[in-house]
């Protein structure tokens, strides 16, 4: 097949996040497909922005169309997408031409690109078929108080629409859906679940190095006989990191030690407050390359992962960090209240209610106190979990089922 995925923020491993389309696309070649991916020459969430206009990476064909750089979620981001969905509409005839694609995907995080992709594949005749990240509008309706009647929410909403109705497949990574999705139009007999994954290659052999001063502050942990709760992602306000310095703040006195890796809006605040709160049990470093993640996670006793309080994750949570935690075999802290709950599914460690840091105290202090060889059992779940359920050759396979 000849497979055209849209999507703005799409990355690889040269670029940075983010790194689903990559991985679906490098398996879908290695079954034999063509598959040409469209994106944005600039996205908020890659570490390294492309510096021509195309390029092939591992057998997957990239057009980066050039768009205005931008920051943060003001106008600037609008004109950057809607420059890019401008530019794919004018080539919509020549992709449909010269490609030739099987199936259109639309994968950007919000939905209007389904118009972009609808034309694609009308003149093409071929499969349209509409990926799910978040469900815009809703999502920055419940997470950040936008109004339903905002002009950008409701474009949100009339694409959504749209794309139930005209998509002849929905997949969407969030399991629990079907209502929302239903209530807005679609045909439940065209939804397939296909959620997050994770990349066998990055978890073979030793992997590379941590950076030295991370691993010194851990091995120093280590020997003073202190148990590490890790945090490895985006400091931003969906993660929660206030509550685990909150839960840091009560457990001073005890031989927890937290560490906090990565970078993100939040990230000079949350290291005021270390400081300024005298918290000397947190110790917090820059993001790190993803090759070094499993050398990383693989140094924590406990991963941390959390969540603020809202009804938007009824509908499920598909996240790419706790698939890297279970796969590096450490007992997870998961504070959550959800429609799914992979931890839990997984017996991969211990669920809390979220915004709670007194709850997320007496997990900690629980999941320490359990034995070093429960807390291996728990890790030898969760890799065992997502090896049967979240590998990228599974995921791929099962989404080119959906097309059938």
């Amino acid at each position: 097949m000849r497979l055209l995925l849209i999507n703005h923020y799409a990355g690889s491993p040269e670029h940075g996040m983010e790194y689903r389309p990559y991985y679906l696309a490098r398996e879908w070649v290695r079954l034999g497909h063509q598959v040409l991916i469209l994106a944005a020459s600039h996205s908020h969430v890659r570490t390294t922005q492309p510096s021509k206009l195309g390029e092939e990476i591992d057998g997957i064909s990239y057009c980066w169309y050039p768009t205005p750089a931008y920051q943060g979620n003001g106008l600037g981001r609008v004109r950057n997408i809607w420059s890019f969905c401008r530019q794919v509409w004018g080539d919509a005839e020549a992709l449909a031409r010269e490609f030739r694609p099987d199936a259109v995907i639309a994968s950007s995080t919000y939905p209007m690109d389904v118009w972009v992709a609808r034309k694609v594949a009308r003149l093409a005749k071929a499969k349209l078929v509409y990926e799910v990240h978040d469900l815009w509008p809703l999502s920055p309706i419940e997470l950040s108080g936008m109004s339903p009647h905002h002009p950008f929410a409701m474009l949100c909403q009339k694409a959504e629409n749209d794309a139930y109705r005209d998509a002849d497949r929905v997949v969407s990574m969030l399991p629990k859906v079907q209502q929302h999705m239903a209530s807005h139009g679609l045909i439940l007999s065209k939804l397939h679940i296909v959620p997050n994954g994770i990349t066998l290659e990055e978890w073979e052999g030793e992997g590379e190095p941590l950076q030295s001063e991370i691993a010194a502050h851990l091995a120093m942990q280590k020997a003073a006989g202190r148990t590490v709760v890790g945090y490895a992602g985006s400091h931003g306000l969906p993660n929660a990191l206030d509550v685990l310095l909150d839960a840091a703040k009560l457990l001073g006195d005890s031989t927890l030690s937290f560490v906090l890796v990565g970078g993100g809006h939040e990230k000079e605040r949350l290291a005021a407050r270390v400081r300024d709160e005298g918290l000397a049990n947190v110790a917090m470093f820059d993001a790190i390359p993803k090759r070094q993640i499993p050398a990383l996670l693989r140094r924590f006793d406990i991963a941390y992962i959390g969540w603020q309080r809202s009804p938007i994750y009824r509908f499920g949570i598909a996240p790419n960090k706790l698939m890297d935690y279970l796969m590096a075999e450490r007992a997870v802290l998961h504070s959550v209240e959800a429609g799914n709950d992979p931890v839990a599914e997984a017996q991969a460690g211990l669920t809390v209610a979220p915004e709670d840091a007194a709850a997320v105290a007496e997990g900690l202090k629980k999941l320490a106190a359990t034995s070093a060889e429960e807390r291996t059992a728990m890790g030898r779940r969760g890799r065992e979990f997502v090896l049967a359920n979240h590998t990228y050759p599974v995921l791929a396979q099962r989404f080119l089922q959906a097309l059938e």
